[in-house]
């Protein structure tokens, strides 16, 4: 615990660039709010912090800062799973083979891109072009010797981008009107104690079962696993304020806008030029995917666009709370493909590996 709370000192800890970060994410909330612009805590703080890293001021969300952040959209996602839909879980088996299907379609024509459009190295295309798991694919591509810092900027810009144009293209496709007044959840002021101590008391729960686990997003899976079990059993039927998961969607959008800060100017336009030819890309495939499974099987189609999202499983999700669709749903399709692409990832690199290694050898 000690070496945690050292963390914090006045001396290693960023707390003006934090503050002036959730300030300036909270104008571009506020702004976005007043004009009813999709999610304006997420897009807001978002886009704000961006331009804010653009032009090199001093912000900063640190890595530390997001655990806690995570823990609470976590145990919010899993209070979406109830004991009603335990039974019609078994219809979503079609909707979730395609999903795998357009994992390795799309992975393999983003691998392709990246090295022929973007002359990325092996390893880094092949990272870079997975649909999923950032900080996944960063660890193992610095394990086969990729360019980390590519990667990361690819999946961050990916998310990023997904992020930004996803509202819209709900807005075109779904029919639905998405205005910053969506309001989730009951206030803290109308919500007992007991809530806000089922919350917690999920969260850091879950966050020990996720390390213990090592699970993908550990942080983020472990307490949305330990919230579904407690509510699909009935449990408890706990849900969080809509001030809580306000605050976490500024926090998450600020770092996600200022995960570019001290990047050079060249390189961020150089990777948002290769990101925004892969992401139209992504998104189109998974526009038609959800629009084939809606025909097939009359599901609706807002919930469908925002499973097959190439969007992060955090914020896609967000969204779907926000726009209160089915969350159990999306995180579940969100869930898998994290899952598949983690796995799938790590065996595909190792039987590659080894290929190269044997024609080196011969």
């Amino acid at each position: 615990m000690r070496p945690f709370l050292t963390r914090f000192a006045p001396g290693k800890f960023p707390y003006r660039r934090l503050f002036l970060a959730l300030a300036i994410g909270f104008i571009g909330g506020c702004i976005f709010f007043y004009f009813h612009l999709p999610l304006p805590w997420m897009l807001g703080a978002l886009v704000a912090c961006l331009f804010a890293s653009l032009f090199n001021m001093p912000v900063a969300v640190p890595g530390i800062v997001r655990p806690p952040m995570l823990m609470l959209v976590g145990v919010v996602l899993g209070s979406g799973f109830t004991p009603t839909m335990a039974g019609s879980m078994i219809d979503w088996l079609p909707g979730l083979i395609v999903l795998i299907i357009f994992v390795v379609v799309t992975a393999c024509c983003c691998y392709v891109y990246f090295r022929r459009a973007g002359g990325l190295d092996h390893w880094t295309a092949f990272f870079s072009g997975m649909p999923g798991g950032l900080v996944e694919m960063t660890a193992l591509g610095e394990v086969y010797g990729a360019n980390t810092r590519i990667i990361a900027l690819v999946h961050s810009s990916r998310i990023m981008l997904v992020v930004l144009s996803l509202p819209f293209l709900l807005s075109f496709v779904g029919g639905q009107a998405l205005t910053g007044t969506t309001r989730a959840g009951a206030s803290i002021l109308e919500t007992p104690i007991s809530a806000d101590l089922w919350l917690f008391g999920t969260g850091i729960c879950g966050m020990f079962l996720g390390r213990l686990l090592s699970l993908p997003s550990p942080f983020l899976m472990g307490p949305m696993l330990v919230s579904a079990a407690i509510h699909l059993t009935g449990v408890s039927e706990f849900h969080a304020p809509w001030e809580i998961i306000a605050f976490a969607q500024l926090v998450l959008g600020s770092a996600l806008g200022c995960s570019f800060a001290g990047v050079k100017k060249s390189d961020i336009l150089h990777i948002l030029q290769l990101s925004v030819g892969s992401t139209i890309f992504l998104v189109a495939a998974s526009t038609s995917c959800a629009m084939l499974v809606a025909h097939i099987s009359g599901r609706p189609i807002l919930s469908l666009l925002l499973a097959y999202s190439p969007g992060g499983l955090t914020e896609t999700s967000l969204m779907a709370l926000s726009l209160h669709v089915d969350v159990a749903f999306v995180a579940t399709h969100h869930v898998l493909r994290v899952f598949f692409v983690a796995v799938s990832a790590t065996f595909l690199a190792r039987w590659l590996k080894r290929g190269r290694l044997a024609k080196t050898d011969a």
